[in-house]
């Protein structure tokens, strides 16, 4: 039987169904359209066409963190249930509620010393973010404690692996989420870009792609390059709206693992603020993303005693 409570965040990006389930407790982000704040409920009362379709025609949604008092009243009701919690947070790198949920959790186990209460920057988003969550979902149903499951997932968050395509790097551009200079770049290219997410959860652009076509078969390559032959067989792949291009990418993969299992997802309106309609996502378990670093760079960590 599970031994704690978990608290997951809408930029997971999961199913509804695998994320809602007992003892799962979904925070939902903010995000605002034609002047009207919405919740992502994982396309639960929209529909992940309607919103990409609006951005298609114009619109350009907007995303806030999650709020104090949002953050104040889950943590508090999961205190008032007694039950010992983990709270598996969107990157800390492309968000700053990683910030105030530390802040929040410090004063709830001010108010409450007896409760536990875990707090984890899974340096993830989106179907990234989704597969260490349903992965977590599955760890804490064979009984890890709220202390193991929270140093299962510090560690585990760096084997996760994506690489994801968009139509232009604009919406990126605007959020603030990477450069001008690469959007810039990007679009002077007339190229689909590829990125990833880097260790410390910021975004990183990785390559480019001559058309959506090549653009699977490189997403297809990144798999079979950098897939781990010891990790679950479970790939999560997550679209913007074009399930086409989804089931494309998913028979390329099959290709070369037919072992496959998938965990298919829509990219939600949160993040779909950010990277627009058409981008497609392949996600899996494989190398230690920290062995990526150079020298010189896990030399600083060290000093900084990272």
């Amino acid at each position: 039987m599970p031994q704690c409570d978990l608290i997951i965040d809408s930029c997971c990006d999961l199913p509804a169904e695998l994320a809602c389930q007992e003892g799962v407790h979904l925070l939902r982000f903010p995000y605002i359209l034609e002047g009207e704040t919405f919740e992502d409920d994982l396309f639960q009362t929209t529909t992940a066409h309607d919103f990409y379709d609006a951005m298609r025609k114009g619109a350009a949604p907007s995303t806030a963190q999650l709020s104090i008092p949002v953050l104040t009243e889950a943590f508090s009701a999961a205190a008032a249930r007694g039950v010992p919690a983990v709270y598996l947070s969107f990157s800390s790198a492309l968000s700053g509620s990683y910030d105030a949920a530390m802040l929040v959790r410090d004063q709830v186990l001010a108010e409450h010393p007896g409760f536990e209460l875990h707090v984890v920057d899974t340096h993830l988003a989106s179907v990234a973010e989704g597969l260490l969550v349903a992965e977590a979902i599955s760890q804490r149903a064979k009984g890890l404690t709220a202390a193991e499951l929270a140093d299962w997932a510090a560690e585990a968050r760096f084997f996760v692996n994506e690489e994801f395509m968009v139509e232009d790097l604009d919406a990126l551009r605007r959020g603030g989420r990477i450069p001008a200079s690469v959007a810039v770049a990007g679009a002077a290219l007339d190229v689909k870009p590829l990125l990833n997410i880097a260790e410390d959860g910021s975004l990183s652009l990785v390559g480019v792609a001559r058309g959506r076509k090549k653009g699977i078969k490189q997403l297809a390559a990144c798999y079979e390059k950098a897939v781990a032959a010891d990790m679950p067989k479970y790939v999560a792949i997550g679209n913007a709206d074009c399930p086409k291009d989804a089931e494309r990418l998913k028979e390329a993969l099959l290709k070369v693992d037919d072992g496959i299992m998938f965990i298919e997802g829509s990219i939600g309106p949160v993040i779909g603020s950010h990277v627009g309609p058409g981008m497609l996502a392949v996600v899996f378990w494989g190398h230690d993303k920290r062995e990526s670093l150079s020298m010189v760079d896990r030399i600083a960590k060290r000093v900084k005693g990272e």
